[in-house]
């Protein structure tokens, strides 16, 4: 039997996806009753007739739009009985197949009436919103890339958080003292791929366990980072950690379009690094030879050895790579957007991107939905502070972390990992 057809045969035998079940589906539908209630009583009624909510769609350079304005009650009451039928029709019939296309499409109707609701009697500049989600989103989509990679290939990959953190300050670092910010990203790339060889050969080599191990890099960069911040960034600010930042690259003609040009055609490198990396990320594992022998190894190894595939070698390459691609999202905080390193600044979002991953279904563009569903939340705080809602700051800055609780714990579905995800190889 050739090389691919064993490799085909290998990954049929595992069913892949998310596997919802009519009590789940249901359970989703009284979810949505409850936003819809929460929007009827609380944001439509518990407003005062007559005030208005103002939304800004222009932003520099896109043509110039009108505001849009709402009246608050009206779109709120609408939008209540809009969200309740979507779950009414998931509670009395689930159906077979669009379930999370209705739970989403729900859920944004909720979002829309809230947004409505947090703006009433001021204005909310939705493109900046917007804008900030995707750039919020960018490092977590880096980092769910990188645990694609790995987990497609057969290795868990917990050290996300510890090569952002790596990337991060070794970018700041370089770039600061060299002045060239290409410098910068390769040396956070480099450490977030030395960091991944760490975790391949010690999981590789000695069989350790793959997440002990990345929690112990984890620590250990968390640690080193925290160590030579205090030493050697701190006394000497303005050389070591005052890096340059990539200024947004304006894409001609493309950029003036309204709304959402200054969204998607008026960012920095790393978020149009970001696209690329998705659209080659996918099309290597899925459209490939090489895709193919990496999804096999992640499936069954030993049917993918028994035709000549190396797994040990294919699974080197791709946490090495991994880590590499998690080494530029964290760059990507540094010299991507704030500008210098501290403590701590990823924040946990290492493991908020093995969130999306894992919401993504281990696919890219899977976890793109996650990591903007995650980047919006963390934009949108932001925007609910300075409309000053009466929503206490720190249950805003929980939501993100809420959302990946509620990912991780299976309430937005069971989902099957690569089968051999995390389990050692030894050949035979």
């Amino acid at each position: 039997m050739s090389e691919a057809a064993v490799a085909t045969t290998a990954l049929s035998a595992v069913p892949e996806g998310r596997l919802v079940s009519t009590t789940r589906v249901r359970g989703m539908g009284i979810f949505l009753v409850g936003l819809a209630l929460i929007c009827f009583f609380g944001l439509g009624l518990g407003t005062a007739s007559g005030v208005h909510a103002t939304f800004l769609l222009t932003s520099p350079p896109a043509i110039n739009v009108s505001p849009l304005d709402m009246p608050v009650r009206g779109v709120c009451l609408a939008l209540s009985i809009v969200c309740l039928l979507l779950g009414g029709w998931l509670f009395a019939r689930p159906p077979r197949r669009a379930t999370y296309v209705i739970f989403g499409f729900g859920v944004i109707v909720f979002v829309w009436a809230f947004l409505v609701w947090a703006a009433r009697g001021s204005q909310l500049d939705l493109v900046q919103l917007l804008a900030g989600t995707l750039v919020s989103a960018t490092p977590l989509v880096y980092g769910a890339l990188s645990g694609v990679m790995c987990e497609r290939s057969g290795v868990v990959n917990i050290a996300i958080e510890g090569q952002f953190l790596a990337g991060a300050f070794l970018a700041a670092m370089i770039d600061s003292a060299s002045h060239h910010l290409w410098l910068g990203v390769l040396a956070g790339a480099a450490s977030g791929a030395l960091f991944g060889a760490l975790l391949a050969f010690l999981a590789l080599r000695y069989g350790a366990d793959q997440i002990i191990v990345g929690v112990v890099i984890v620590a250990f960069c968390t640690g080193l980072t925290n160590f030579l911040t205090a030493q050697v960034l701190t006394p000497d600010q303005a050389t070591l950690n005052s890096p340059d930042t990539f200024n947004p690259i304006t894409i001609p003609l493309m950029s003036k379009i309204p709304i959402i040009g200054p969204i998607l055609f008026d960012q920095n490198i790393f978020v149009y690094g970001a696209a690329v990396l998705l659209v080659v990320v996918h099309v290597a594992l899925f459209h490939t030879r090489w895709g193919l022998r990496v999804r096999s190894v992640g499936e069954h190894p030993r049917a993918a050895a028994t035709v000549g595939i190396h797994v040990l070698s294919v699974r080197y390459r791709n946490v090495i790579l991994g880590g590499a691609i998690a080494g530029l999202g964290g760059a990507s905080f540094t010299i991507g957007s704030i500008g210098e390193f501290s403590s701590n600044m990823t924040a946990g979002l290492g493991y908020v991107a093995l969130a999306a991953m894992i919401f993504g279904r281990w696919r890219p563009f899977g976890a793109l939905s996650a990591a903007l569903l995650f980047g919006f939340a963390v934009s949108l705080q932001s925007f609910l502070a300075i409309l000053n809602v009466g929503i206490p700051s720190p249950i805003l800055s929980m939501a993100p972390y809420v959302i990946t609780i509620a990912v991780v714990s299976g309430l937005v579905g069971r989902v099957r990992p690569p089968a051999s995800d995390g389990v050692p190889y030894v050949a035979e």
